[in-house]
């Protein structure tokens, strides 16, 4: 019996973090889906079946990722999915107001591979 792989939603406005994280993500099995922002994001949700977990940025144009993670959490399918802020900030404001937004975890860029797969595999579990 094949396996499918878990498929994980990454969300933001830089093409380079966006490609670090389907390498990352892609060597360690998991599918990965690609959106450049809140928008984006959720078009994207809106056509495909519900991915396993979803990493975001927080600063990106149109719809930024604490608006993101309220949008995905006050839909029904989504209520329950992981959601994982990939951000250059860390400042512990930034952190709770990801956290009441209803992010489950945050990753500080640049980010560490191995790190990236154990925060991954711990939200995922």
């Amino acid at each position: 019996m094949t396996r499918v792989p878990q498929t994980i939603l990454t969300v933001d406005d830089s093409p380079s973090i966006r490609m670090l994280l389907r390498f990352a993500l892609a060597a360690q099995g998991y599918a990965v889906a690609e959106a450049e922002d809140g928008v984006a994001a959720l078009e994207w949700l809106a056509a495909h079946e519900r991915p396993d977990l979803m990493i975001t940025d927080i600063n990106m144009p149109r719809m930024d990722g604490f608006e993101l993670v309220e949008a995905v959490r006050a839909q029904r399918p989504y209520s329950d999915m992981p959601i994982l802020v990939l951000s250059t900030e860390s400042s512990e404001e930034k952190v709770e107001r990801a956290r009441s937004a209803g992010a489950d975890g945050w990753i500080v860029k640049p980010f560490d591979p191995q790190q990236l797969i154990s925060t991954v595999r711990a939200a995922a579990a």
